[in-house]
């Protein structure tokens, strides 16, 4: 998968599936802004790209701002010239707070969605007209193979993701003309500083897994769930992405793809 000379902007590029995917296109050839509303994580992720012998920059930016999609995108055309992949990665869990609260509130479907969909909708709308003008385009939303099916216990995350699911449906419909691809990635256990917390929660909100460390409650359900019998790592996702910003997925679009060992087949 060739895609040298390209370039790719990943958002939430300083978490763990966001730097995974930044630095496997970069080991595909790509240049890489990292954007992140930590501007410290995203410098860490632009110094591994550049490492690889690509170039890397760090970019400030908070998808639930227009004003901050705005000057990002414009930032990373002007010094990186064009956008070719765009990787929709931003995501949160819950609102502020929700590792200490068992219940799930109005903030926690606010900020699920304002980051996981509307973000992402917004995200590709600023960078749409440039991939128009030069007709072409790859973006890839990364949902979750959550968004497959409804939970009691974080209702407003799983409904976020099934809604990325649904955008990317709707994205890949309304540009195939201009031949640009919309798929989405959807991860399924991946060990990652959200994951640490989600089973933090988790020891919480099930009682089987009282007593045990974040490690033992993710392990235990890795083993439970997953078919193949192992998790996926951040590079896994990274593949696919490049497989999907590559020409090889020139006549894919509109698809959902999961990576989650057969937890869900379809």
């Amino acid at each position: 998968m060739n895609l040298t000379d390209k370039v790719a902007l990943v958002t939430g590029a300083g978490g763990g599936i966001g730097g995974g995917i930044a630095l496997v296109l970069a080991e595909h050839g790509a240049d890489v802004a990292a954007a992140d509303v930590r501007m410290d994580a995203a410098q860490a992720v632009a110094r591994q790209v550049t490492e690889t012998g690509r170039t890397g920059m760090a970019v400030a930016l908070d998808v639930t701002s227009a004003d901050s999609i705005a000057r990002a995108v414009e930032e990373v055309l002007t010094k990186l010239g064009k956008i070719d992949i765009l990787v929709n990665n931003a995501g949160v869990f819950g609102g502020p707070g929700w590792i200490d609260r068992e219940g799930k509130t109005g903030d926690d479907w606010d900020w699920t969605h304002a980051v996981n969909l509307k973000g992402a909708a917004i995200m590709t709308d600023a960078v749409i007209p440039h991939m128009i003008e030069r007709g072409s385009g790859k973006i890839i939303n990364v949902a979750s193979a959550g968004g497959r099916k409804g939970d009691p216990i974080n209702p407003p995350y799983m409904a976020s993701k099934a809604g990325a699911i649904s955008l990317t449906q709707s994205q890949a419909l309304a540009l195939a003309p201009h031949n640009i691809n919309v798929n989405a990635i959807c991860p399924g256990f991946v060990w990652t500083g959200m994951a640490r917390d989600i089973e933090v929660h988790a020891e919480m909100t099930m009682p089987e897994m009282k007593g045990l460390s974040p490690r033992e409650v993710y392990d235990r359900l890795v083993a439970a769930k997953i078919p193949l019998g192992r998790d996926q790592s951040p590079q896994d996702m990274g593949r696919l992405a490049a497989f999907l910003a590559s020409e090889y997925s020139r006549n894919i679009t509109g698809q959902a793809i999961n990576v989650d060992g057969g937890t869900f087949m379809n």
